[in-house]
């Protein structure tokens, strides 16, 4: 990379971390996750307002084309990589064996109904999907289910871990609920990659190679991760030496994943599920992994980029951005909400569940950015999707709070948690 290209360069990723680190302070100290924070500050350093204000300084600060363009496309991509990573690092399988019932009814209908709302959204309203969408078809259709019915589990843990809910009774139902929703959500997304826009043989092999890739790491590759972990200690002391080993394990899996034709980053997220840990020295190891993430380039880097992709104002529909959210928010919160009365959970909280499981917040940015990077939405669905994860997700504390004022079994306990998910 010549010199002009490495300024270029080092100037524009300076200018984006110094952008995520000044807004996600902001939404700190009002209380909300610095992910929204690092978003909107994209939203104005991007074509939407700065891009607008200072072509020509725009233009030249985040080129795209050329080396600097290529470089920092590889940070953003090692970003998305590695937050997928902290993200499954958070899938706490083994809370999933408490209040079974509530659980599985929770998360089967905060799944379902908004998935089947999104592909009747698409094939109920073709005129309103603009030209993209006048005839859509099964993989747009099947695309929007599944970002409709996603949740994105930490920010949901640290919403919790704000109300001091994390570690009650309430909570554990939360946080297990929003773990099947999002391993269901990403095996989707996972299918769908795979079938719709590779395009790889036969629909049936395609779907059976995706379950069983997951159904694998979920079983076996957890196993194993439990053997290897404390050989990794031993062999590589010191949290260097496990990171330097987790990275690599990353990078592999997510090669391995795009040489089946699924997407990198879902290697990276079962990595992150097969390597959680379940005792406190490793979850020591894993704050360290967790804070050099998200203070350095990965998730500021990342989302900072998402408001440079496009145009926010010029591409704002405001009667597409309503009815994506109408239909999020109806979909997600009556189905967990009737899915958690059902198993016998009294009214207040289950709506109270049914908001919390409405939070999508980063990983339905990240589902929209990668849809957008593959052309399954164009720039006005990508706009609406990315507003109606920050709504959501600014709206799920208030809601929170206010169904469960008056329990005070509830929400008058201080469990004193010390969790990683702070930053998300």
């Amino acid at each position: 990379m010549q010199s002009d290209s490495l300024i270029i360069f080092f100037l524009s990723l300076a200018v984006m971390i110094i952008t995520a680190l000044l807004f996600g302070q902001i939404m700190r100290r009002l209380g909300q996750p610095p992910v929204l924070g690092e978003l909107l500050g994209g939203i104005l350093l991007g074509p939407s307002v700065f891009g607008s204000l200072a072509p020509g300084i725009f233009q030249k600060l985040f080129p795209m084309s050329g080396p600097a363009f290529i470089g920092r496309e590889a940070i953003i991509y090692l970003g998305l990589m590695f937050f997928l990573f902290v993200a499954g690092l958070e899938i706490r399988l083994g809370e999933l064996k408490s209040q079974g019932r509530a659980i599985l009814m929770t998360s089967f209908m905060g799944m379902a109904v908004p998935f089947v709302l999104g592909v009747w959204a698409v094939l109920g309203f073709r005129g309103l999907w603009s030209a993209q969408a006048q005839a859509p078809d099964l993989g747009f259709a099947v695309f929007m289910g599944t970002a409709l019915a996603i949740s994105a589990l930490p920010v949901i843990v640290k919403i919790l871990t704000d109300l001091n809910l994390l570690r009650t009774p309430f909570g554990g139902l939360v946080v297990s609920s929003a773990t099947l929703n999002d391993l269901a959500g990403w095996l989707l997304f996972a299918v769908l990659l795979a079938r719709f826009v590779h395009g790889t043989g036969n629909p049936w092999v395609t779907i059976v190679l995706v379950i069983a890739v997951f159904v694998l790491v979920l079983t076996w590759g957890r196993r194993l991760g439990r053997h290897l972990i404390p050989l990794l200690e031993k062999w590589c002391p010191g949290p260097s030496g496990f990171i330097a080993v987790t990275a690599a394990f990353v990078l592999l899996a997510a090669a391995f994943m795009e040489a089946v034709k699924i997407h990198a980053i879902f290697g990276a997220f079962l990595v992150g599920v097969a390597l959680t840990p379940d005792d406190e020295h490793r979850k020591d190891t894993q704050e360290i992994i967790y804070q050099f993430v998200t203070g350095f380039f990965a998730a500021p880097v990342y989302f900072v980029s998402i408001g440079l992709r496009v145009n926010f104002i010029a591409n704002f529909d405001f009667y597409l951005v309503t009815f994506v959210l109408t239909v999020a928010c109806l979909g997600k919160i009556l189905g967990a909400s009737v899915g958690a009365r059902l198993s016998g959970v009294p009214f207040k909280k289950s709506l109270a569940l049914g908001f919390a499981l409405n939070a999508r917040g980063a990983m339905e940015v990240i589902l929209a950015g990668i849809a957008l990077e593959y052309g399954i939405v164009h720039e006005s669905i990508f706009v609406a999707l990315v507003v109606t994860a920050l709504i959501t997700s600014m709206i799920a504390g208030p809601a929170i709070r206010l169904f469960l004022s008056g329990d005070n079994a509830t929400m008058g306990q201080d469990f004193n948690c010390k969790l990683t998910a702070g930053y998300l």
